[in-house]
């Protein structure tokens, strides 16, 4: 069996109000990334005009304050189709940045299994304010 050279990869489509995310966005990005959790495969970040109007701005040019510190493993994986779907789901007048991580604990996992005779058939992923308010369910209903 060969390693795994990368585990499952995730597109992330994350919000914020005006024309630039604030730098510490990715500022939490690059504390994941340093700790191995995640490993950064691309980053896009586009606005939308009131008109809907996009423009996705050049990251190494420096169009984008906290940004170019970033240095992504596959730049230019997030295609132009991947832009175009991603971009439908941000409000007109405000802008986006579409974040394309590697999960490395997934790859560790998926590795290990496939060493042991297994494989990973599917994975289903419960968004993070929904677990929070059925664990909150959960523990009301036990006290």
């Amino acid at each position: 069996m060969n390693d795994f050279r990368y585990g499952p990869v995730e597109y992330y489509l994350v919000g914020f109000e005006g024309r630039h995310p604030d730098p510490s966005i990715f500022g939490a990005l690059d504390d994941l990334i340093g700790a191995g959790t995640v490993r950064l495969l691309d980053v896009v970040v586009l606005a939308k005009s009131d008109d809907g109007e996009i423009e996705v701005f050049d990251l190494e040019a420096g169009e984008v304050p906290g940004v170019s510190e970033l240095d992504p493993l596959a730049a230019g994986l997030a295609g132009d189709e991947d832009i175009e779907m991603l971009a439908e789901l941000v409000p007109a007048g405000s802008s986006a940045a579409i974040v394309v991580l590697e999960l490395a604990f997934a790859r560790a996992l998926a590795e290990n299994l496939a060493r042991a005779g297994g494989e990973v058939l599917r994975t289903d992923r419960i968004p993070a304010p929904v677990v929070n308010a059925m664990m909150d369910i959960l523990e009301q209903e036990g006290e």
